[in-house]
């Protein structure tokens, strides 16, 4: 594998998920403190922003927003940094040929041990069914790969069909266009902090996407929100 990215501070949160609670029990009652024993990780961008990573969410089962974002979705479909998995087991619980790709390769395992497909892959590398996939997915956050939104959208543009759509989450109204560096930077409460290498990341908010996505040969046919959660469905112009 040729890789373009390199988000080995991500595969380091991940390695740390295998005996995490969710953020759900099994009856869906929601936890309301993390145990202090467990580390916290942050993504620490070059321009001084530092969001706490919702690690526990993402090892979670679907919260509301992303069955609402497998809801949208009606063919085969590409999860685009899927992480643990979740997303991508929603997708296929629904009945659909779902495919997870991550660079991280404790990632894949995560996905594959929740029952689904998965792929080690950078984004940028040849993946299957280039140009037949219904609908490809950018959650969490993912639309900062590999810090050049025009570049990852135009290349998601390829892999679909030619009706297929493009859900990708963006930042709130007024974030705006921020390219630069970030970093993860992990640790529990009471220990030195240990900082992960440096990538190239991006931030697009929802009042900027559309500029960025008709860079890319793209438009947004809708937008979508979920409490505090942006997203927006792009198809081609």
């Amino acid at each position: 594998m040729t890789s373009t990215i390199s988000l080995d501070g991500f595969a380091v949160v991940l390695g740390g998920l295998g005996g995490w609670p969710a953020d759900q029990d099994a009856r869906g009652t929601q936890f309301t403190q993390v145990p202090p024993a467990q580390p916290q990780h942050w993504l620490v961008h070059t321009d001084g922003r530092r969001d706490l990573l919702p690690v526990r969410r993402w090892h979670g089962a679907p919260e509301p927003a992303i069955e609402s974002i497998a809801a949208r979705c009606e063919g085969p479909t590409i999860d685009l940094g899927c992480g643990p998995g979740r997303l991508t087991r929603a997708l296929a619980q629904r009945g659909l040929v779902a495919l997870g790709v991550d660079i991280s390769a404790e990632a894949v395992r995560l996905t594959q041990g929740r029952g689904v497909v998965a792929l080690r892959r950078d984004v940028f590398d040849p993946l299957p069914g280039e140009g037949r996939w219904a609908h490809a997915l950018l959650v969490d956050g993912n639309i900062g790969i590999g810090g050049d939104p025009v570049r990852l959208l135009r290349r998601c543009a390829a892999l679909l069909a030619a009706d297929g759509t493009l859900l990708v989450e963006v930042e709130p109204p007024g974030a705006g266009l921020w390219q630069g560096q970030a970093y993860v930077l992990s640790g529990a409460s009471g220990d030195g902090a240990c900082q992960g290498p440096a990538f190239p990341w991006a931030r697009v908010g929802a009042d900027v996407v559309a500029g960025t996505a008709a860079a890319a040969g793209l438009r947004v046919a809708s937008q979508l929100r979920f409490g505090r959660r942006w997203f927006v469905e792009l198809v081609r112009q």
